[in-house]
């Protein structure tokens, strides 16, 4: 049985073109804010004033409208509801995660992330249920940025987002590719769509709620460690935990 799947195979490859304008706006932006840069610049930082400053805004924002939504929405719904919540967008997810395992040529990935679709869309009520992970089917989480570093795109600079956080030059230009290949963005009610965005993220917000409040009490540099960690962990994504001795 084939996983259901509305992605628009040839609107996802056409969005390629705009992922390459994407990334050469980011190239004009990074030159533009070069001179910003230190000579003691992190290699990997070079534009930190400016990042630092999108993330003092970003914290502004998820001080103000996230944290205190995400906590109401921890006090609100019982935890079963919100397990059920977060497996559902868990096996849409997976429905892209499938299509860059088979971009990348992980074959058993693919087959394992392939299974993980049907096995909780048709017996987990359409995905509420994780019946996947209890049956010892692991899953592997994959998007486009991933892909291009599969195939040897650098990741180049790393990027503060607004609203987005962190990223990279190479994961910020697949951001298009990814936007895509989402499957809410195949909703086309434009009211049910935006709920749902706003429910994930929501969602997302409030499984993060006690690890950013470690983070906000351990971290002497909030910015310098969840910078440390995104670039490791996205390495350790790209090469699947082997990791080269140099490069990206």
């Amino acid at each position: 049985m084939k996983p259901r799947t509305p992605i628009d195979l040839p609107r996802v490859l056409r969005g390629t073109a705009s992922a390459l304008r994407c990334l050469g706006a980011i190239a004009v932006l990074v030159i533009a804010t070069g001179c910003a840069s230190g000579p003691k610049a992190n290699p990997a930082d070079p534009f930190e004033p400016f990042n630092r400053g999108v993330t003092r805004f970003n914290d502004v924002v998820d001080d103000a409208v996230l944290v205190p939504a995400a906590t109401a929405y921890r006090r609100v719904l019982p935890s079963f509801v919100r397990t059920g919540v977060n497996n559902f967008f868990g096996n849409l997810s997976d429905v892209w995660s499938f299509a860059n395992s088979v971009l990348q040529l992980k074959l058993e990935h693919s087959a394992q992330t392939f299974m993980r679709v049907n096995v909780n869309t048709v017996f987990g009520l359409g995905g509420l249920l994780d019946i996947a992970t209890e049956a010892g089917i692991d899953r592997h989480s994959e998007d486009f940025g991933q892909t291009l570093g599969r195939w040897g795109v650098p990741s180049g600079p790393y990027v503060v987002l607004p609203l987005l956080g962190s990223s990279t030059v190479r994961d910020t230009a697949a951001l298009t590719i990814d936007r895509q290949g989402d499957l809410l963005n195949q909703i086309h009610d434009v009211p049910w769509r935006n709920s749902l965005y706003f429910l994930r993220v929501i969602d997302t917000r409030a499984n993060f709620l006690r690890a950013s409040q470690l983070l906000d009490n351990a971290a002497l540099d909030k910015y310098t460690f969840t910078r440390d960690a995104y670039l490791q962990r996205r390495k350790n994504e790209v090469h699947d935990g082997d990791l080269p001795n140099e490069g990206n």
